[in-house]
């Protein structure tokens, strides 16, 4: 019974993320949809998921198929004149060679500026950098903000602590050490403080089962005053609700966070790739630490799911093939020279950011893989 309830709760945070995931991408595509429809763009079909269509409604006035797939990952916006097969240049090239002119076809995307079509592709992830700060503002409005307190519940773990080697895991709520119940985040610090080299038994409760496991503080790190006990864990903040004025500074104050790290992670992977590649989660990790997040609270998880889309949106534009820095990268190039690139030039820029991509993909799919296999956390 304690197994299938387990089971169905996993289900529960697996659903959780994807529907989140499936949100963010939609969203992103929604912001080609926009600015694609203002530059006069016609949209074949704007689709939710991925697989085999189990709806569709055309809209009579547009003439757009909007579609529910069977797969809730994602979604796509297809415009006319893009094929999702060949390049931007390929695919410019090609129009103009089968067009007389290039305004015939008035609705096709290939018909556009320049200035129109980088419009339409940067559009998507400013999307995603939009709805980040729309997160976080939310969150702080609706759950509060993070305070100074903390709660009695694991959070981030130290590698090889006493906390992690006695099977403490993020999510884990701390009820009672010894006979003492614990209440707050604070009356548990200072009780492990207090008890350098004093072996705990420490009750916690996860997934509704309390476990006992005895555990002693050992020194904690230079940072923290002498004589004082550490088992290597950090509890979850506490949140408090705040009014309009500070909900709007906590947010702002988040985003610029969010954004400084994110920037930051993806220039230290571009600089040093070998030796921070495999320290990058892909879906599979995001995944599992969006299913121990989700044990913190409402507030831990959207500030995730903001990260998580202002880095969609950043590394979309990233100059690789199928992200669309990587078609905004030939539209420059077409806008510097006048015309599109030459086919064989394009063709050496493919080739190595193709086979960019696929090694990074490749390293994280298999970084995610070795970590569940080794029953290790995200942390």
């Amino acid at each position: 019974m304690i197994l299938a309830l387990v089971s169905l709760a996993m289900i529960g945070k697996v659903v959780t993320f994807l529907i989140v995931l499936s949100v963010l991408v939609v969203l992103h595509e929604l912001g080609h949809f926009i600015v694609a429809r203002r530059a006069g763009v016609h949209v074949d079909e704007f689709a939710v998921g991925m697989g085999p269509m189990i709806y569709g409604h055309r809209d009579a006035k547009t003439g757009t198929l909007w579609s529910i797939r069977a797969l809730p990952i994602g979604g796509y916006c297809a415009m006319r004149g893009e094929d999702g097969k060949s390049s931007e240049a390929e695919q410019q090239r090609e129009f103009r060679s089968t067009v007389d002119t290039p305004q015939a076809a008035t609705d096709n995307f290939q018909a556009k500026t320049p200035w129109q079509r980088l419009a339409i592709v940067v559009a998507g992830p400013i999307a995603n950098f939009i709805l980040a700060y729309v997160i976080v503002l939310v969150s702080a409005l609706t759950f509060g903000v993070q305070s100074l307190s903390t709660q009695p519940v694991v959070g981030q773990i130290v590698q090889s602590s006493p906390a992690d080697l006695a099977g403490l895991r993020p999510g884990d709520r701390i009820v009672r050490i010894g006979s003492v119940a614990i209440t707050s985040g604070a009356q548990l610090v200072t009780m492990i403080h207090g008890s350098l080299n004093k072996p705990l038994d420490v009750i916690f409760e996860r997934n509704g089962s309390l476990t006992e496991r005895k555990i002693t503080p050992q020194a904690c790190p230079p940072s923290q005053p002498a004589g004082t006990g550490c088992i290597g864990f950090a509890p979850v903040p506490q949140y408090v609700r705040v009014g309009m004025a500070d909900a709007f500074s906590a947010a702002n104050a988040q985003y610029a966070m969010i954004a400084q790290n994110t920037v930051g992670s993806i220039t230290m992977l571009i600089t040093h790739f070998t030796k921070y590649a495999p320290q990058v989660s892909g879906v599979v990790g995001m995944g599992q630490a969006a299913a121990t997040i989700q044990d913190f609270g409402w507030g831990p998880y959207l500030g995730l799911a903001a990260t998580i889309s202002f880095a969609l949106g950043l590394f979309n534009l990233l100059p690789l093939p199928a992200l669309d820095g990587g078609r905004g990268v030939f539209i420059i190039a077409e806008l510097l020279r006048g015309k599109p690139v030459d086919p064989e030039k394009e063709a050496y820029v493919h080739i190595a950011g193709f086979a960019l991509l696929m090694g990074l993909m490749v390293v994280i799919a298999a970084h995610d893989i070795a970590r569940i296999a080794s029953g290790q956390g995200v942390f």
